[in-house]
């Protein structure tokens, strides 16, 4: 294990911390400000979530052709493009007016660019150049996810306390500009060398199948596997989304939410802990069907029970299927198909998540809307999971 962290420090370091950024893009995030914007433009919470979900959805679909471009480019280049994009939509919203045109370009980069790009960056940046240890390299890139969903959400509240909100936004993108850039150019600084090596090995492998787009999205393994791995992005983000009504519900208060949080991230890393190395040891396939059981367990005991120490038990459960699905669906697709077109094939999927993420805030806001509660809530993700399970379950031989 301490070979593995040694070998190339700089690169793991590079998968945390462009992770770690991708956070300014995320709903943990943004949704701390939805308030205040919804203020500026008076907006409903039915009005919001609607331009968000299309802004997002637009981000996955604009992602497909991007997200291939990791291939070809050079990794520094295309780490520039995306945290700059990122940095530039974060101080875009220092200058937000009451504009819907420009609320949606704002939020659609903020997606685009935080997590859909940098987010698709790190995971196939650890994919691509790990092979014996892949597990253990998306777990450690995923790590900066995690610590940015423990952090971000209590920050940004200090900030908008302190400089107000929309100085919270420019303190943002100042400092992927200050700390993020100089930071990713020192770690990737013997790029050049390191992907001589991968193209050396991979050449190598010659008679490994070239697989592209038009033959994975024909093939059936990716209509088995597809669910399973959108499956948490769609649940947790409609339930995020949608955590006020949730926990109003329930009778739990904001407070309690807010240390379930920590809950959550703690076994979000235990999760990490866990699939890592579990998959670097067995068949990914073999072992996919059975990660979304905590999850499962968690949302039972949030559709059955009242008390506040189910919060923590909900909360702890979701973290641990988040934390397992990060190097499950990391090191899935590269088993599925290589790594030779790697970024356009998760390029594909991060845009098949993106798409999940988007749909989830609509689908549970009408089950808010027709007045039913957090029991159907529940119900609806309870089958979802069930669904996702079904299939790579009877396949996984």
């Amino acid at each position: 294990m301490g070979s593995f962290f040694l070998s190339q420090t700089r690169l793991l370091l590079f998968g945390f911390f462009i992770s770690f950024f991708a956070g300014f893009g995320q709903t943990f995030f943004i949704s701390i400000f939805n308030l205040e914007i919804r203020g500026l433009l008076n907006l409903s919470d039915g009005q919001f979530g609607i331009l968000y979900s299309l802004a997002t959805l637009a981000s996955a679909i604009v992602l497909i052709w991007f997200g291939k471009l990791i291939d070809t480019m050079d990794l520094r280049i295309y780490t520039f493009i995306v945290s700059l994009g990122l940095a530039c939509a974060c101080i875009g919203m220092f200058f937000l007016t009451n504009s819907l045109f420009m609320l949606f370009v704002l939020i659609f980069s903020l997606r685009f660019f935080g997590q859909g790009a940098m987010s698709h960056t790190g995971t196939t940046t650890m994919s691509r150049y790990y092979v014996s240890d892949r597990g253990k390299a998306i777990s450690v890139g995923s790590f900066g996810d995690v610590l940015a969903m423990m952090t971000f959400p209590i920050i940004a509240l200090y900030l908008i306390q302190l400089i107000g909100w929309t100085h919270a936004w420019l303190f943002s993108g100042l400092s992927i500009l200050i700390i993020f850039f100089p930071l990713y150019l020192y770690l990737l600084k013997n790029q050049t060398l390191l992907h001589k090596e991968f193209l050396k090995k991979t050449n190598e492998i010659t008679l490994q199948k070239s697989w592209r787009i038009r033959n994975v999205i024909i093939d059936k393994n990716f209509y088995v596997y597809l669910p399973i791995s959108i499956a948490p992005p769609f649940i947790l983000t409609g339930l995020i989304f949608h955590q006020v009504f949730i926990i109003t519900n329930k009778g739990w208060g904001m407070e309690l939410l807010a240390s379930s949080y920590i809950g959550w991230g703690i076994f979000s890393i235990i999760g990490l802990c866990i699939g890592g190395p579990l998959i670097d040891k067995v068949n990914t396939k073999k072992a996919i069907p059975y990660y979304l059981f905590p999850m499962l367990f968690g949302i039972l005991f949030m559709m059955f029970f009242e008390h506040s120490i189910f919060i923590f038990l909900y909360m702890a459960l979701l973290g641990i299927t988040n934390g397992l699905w990060l190097p499950f669906t990391g090191s899935l697709w590269v088993e599925l198909y290589g790594v030779k077109n790697l970024g356009a094939i998760r390029a594909l999927m991060h845009a098949c998540m993106v798409f999940a993420s988007a749909l989830s805030p609509i689908m549970l806001g009408l089950i808010i809307d027709y007045r039913f509660g957090t029991f159907t809530i529940g119900l609806f993700c309870v089958v979802i999971i069930l669904f996702s399970s079904y299939f790579p379950f009877i396949f996984r031989n």
